[in-house]
């Protein structure tokens, strides 16, 4: 991450506002004068490069740093600033300072203060995925997309059968092609009825399919990926199949870009927040800060550490194409972590929140194999 130490380079700091018509654009130059608003441009490509150019006929081609806030226009904005040959910072919204008084907010307020904040190096930038990067995560997101709607449509195909008098026995299977006969084997005295639950069924199965069809098309693309050597040394790992590494790289790219796996526990809102002052000290829940898709996925991938350690043919089986120093820090993480929940629940503690403990001890794990791996990796870079 860039430092304000190399702030002298630029000749100015130029804050966008950006939405989807329209981008509000206000300049900063060095020193301590007040932003100068530049007015509003449209959010297009040829009128984005038209200013592009009409800056640097003004400041003669020197380099110029630009910055938006992350949002729904996605990165294509950045991506173009840079390949014009400038800087940009898409910053975090959370963290961009706010006065308590502040009750007025505007597109030209916004581009100003975007402007003076970057120019003293109070925003927070975010990691920008490249196309690649971007393109799997979209991917996985679709499937978890795909996969809430199936859940829903079960829930709604459930609740529409019990209101109406039937239910499946208790501990037997559901979502069995068994499970479906019995449900279209239901009769209602009327019509229309059956033609309702027909289309419970019939959403339930297109979701289902959806799912399995999406599932597919992520392994396929999987082989082509910059980052399969690392799912495949992840998938060393207790409890994380090759689905599951492909989500956590996918949300978090080159996770050797922490420094230590403490920033990385932190970054995914898996630390305890805390309110202290003086001698006492008290810690609450976890921060739930940062990437939900990564930490919901490390949650459930720590639930399989409830069992002792061993090394089943399982394991051994799906950790073939990993490497030596994966398999020796898996094993290190299963012998670990199942001991560590072994003594966390022995000592009363929720369950629920002793897998949200051993998800948090997990990602020391997978920075410490994802910091092996990714030296052996290419990845192009964010701006192509």
């Amino acid at each position: 991450m860039e430092t304000t130490s190399g702030w002298s380079r630029y000749a100015a700091f130029i804050g966008l506002d950006v939405h989807k018509e329209t981008i509000a654009v206000a300049l900063a130059l060095p020193g301590r004068d007040e932003p100068q608003y530049r007015g509003e441009i449209k959010h297009e490509p040829k009128a984005l490069k038209r200013w592009l150019e009409r800056l640097n006929d003004e400041f003669g081609g020197t380099l110029l740093l630009f910055c938006y806030e992350a949002g729904p226009c996605g990165y294509g904005l950045y991506r173009q600033l840079t390949e014009a040959g400038h800087n940009c910072q898409v910053v975090a919204p959370s963290l961009i300072p706010k006065k308590p008084g502040e009750r007025i907010k505007t597109d030209r307020r916004d581009a100003l203060k975007l402007a003076r904040l970057l120019r003293a190096g109070d925003l927070t930038a975010v990691w920008v995925p490249g196309t690649e990067q971007e393109a799997m995560r979209d991917l996985t997101r679709a499937r978890d997309d795909m996969k809430s709607q199936e859940g829903k449509a079960r829930q709604q195909l459930n609740a529409f059968v019990l209101r109406h008098g039937h239910h499946w026995p208790r501990g037997k299977t559901r979502w069995t092609e068994t499970h479906f006969n019995w449900l279209e084997s239901i009769r209602f005295e009327q019509p229309w009825l059956q033609i309702v639950l027909q289309e419970y069924i019939d959403a339930v199965k297109a979701a289902t399919q959806r799912v399995a069809d999406l599932t597919d098309q992520l392994l396929r693309a999987l082989p082509g990926w910059s980052l399969a050597p690392v799912v495949d040394a992840l998938v060393a790992l207790r409890g994380i199949d090759k689905l599951a590494a492909t989500v956590l790289l996918a949300e978090l790219g080159d996770i050797s870009r922490f420094d230590s796996p403490k920033q990385l526990m932190a970054y995914l809102g898996l630390v305890p927040s805390e309110h202290s002052t003086g001698a006492r000290r008290r810690q609450g829940a976890i921060t739930l800060t940062g990437n939900g898709h990564a930490r919901r996925m490390l949650v459930e991938c720590a639930w399989s550490y409830r069992f002792p350690a061993h090394q089943t043919m399982h394991l051994k089986r799906k950790a073939k194409d990993a490497s030596e120093a994966a398999k020796a820090i898996a094993w290190r993480a299963q012998k670990r972590l199942c001991d560590r929940y072994r003594q966390l629940s022995q000592a009363g503690k929720n369950i629920k929140l002793v897998c949200v403990a051993i998800a948090r001890e997990l990602v020391g794990f997978i920075w410490d194999i994802v910091r092996h791996e990714m030296p052996r990796v290419q990845i192009a870079p964010a701006g192509r």
